[in-house]
């Protein structure tokens, strides 16, 4: 990430020595010596998204699918992410489903897709529209089902403090908006209530 935006390592090290200095703390205590460091190495992993393009993950698809088109779903995708308003972390799972036409994906790659997005700065919403339209721009199946249901730490650890609150969100696209029953049947998966 270094340099990428006009901003060196060294510049960002020495903005969490102000943060710290700001905080009360004093950044050549030993304990903080290397805080910097360490921190802005985290960054550089927390929001890895921005070096990624998702759709590059879906490219890749099988058509040897012996015409299969009936729903594919991946439940239970983990992501952390972080509040673009608070830079607190979103801690939560995403739910995918679509209706294939001719193609499928690796199911990996609809993990990737949902880590590329969430390793950036979003607010739920947007990270939920964001998976979906992917999906769609990219495997253009007859219909696409996004839920994700998180906990976001801006709410559980300051302000408010309401612990054990988790927001859910969901984006529908093609058949999953249009009928009802895909609708319905993508939900109860999800749920767990369509597994045997």
């Amino acid at each position: 990430m270094s340099g990428e935006r006009g901003v060196t390592r060294e510049q960002a090290e020495e903005a969490v020595r102000t943060l710290l200095r700001w905080a009360g703390e004093d950044p050549a205590r030993e304990g903080l010596l290397d805080t910097p460091k360490r921190v802005v190495e985290a960054y550089a992993d927390w929001f890895s998204g921005y070096a990624v393009d998702p759709a590059d993950y879906l490219r890749r698809t099988f058509e040897e699918v012996a015409g299969y088109d009936e729903m594919i779903v991946l439940r239970d995708i983990e992501f952390e992410s972080y509040c673009e308003h608070h830079m607190a972390p979103i801690i939560g799972r995403a739910h995918i489903g679509y209706l294939p036409t001719d193609k499928v994906v690796g199911i990996s790659k609809l993990a990737r897709v949902v880590d590329g997005f969430a390793r950036r700065f979003q607010v739920q919403e947007k990270l939920t529209a964001q998976i979906a339209h992917c999906i769609e721009d990219v495997l253009r199946p007859r219909g696409v089902g996004v839920v994700i249901d998180a906990t976001h730490q801006c709410m559980t650890t300051r302000g408010v403090h309401k612990r054990g609150v988790s927001m859910i969100t969901s984006q529908m696209l093609g058949g999953f908006r249009e009928d009802a029953r895909t609708r319905a049947e993508f939900l109860r998966f999800i749920d767990g209530h369509g597994r045997r």
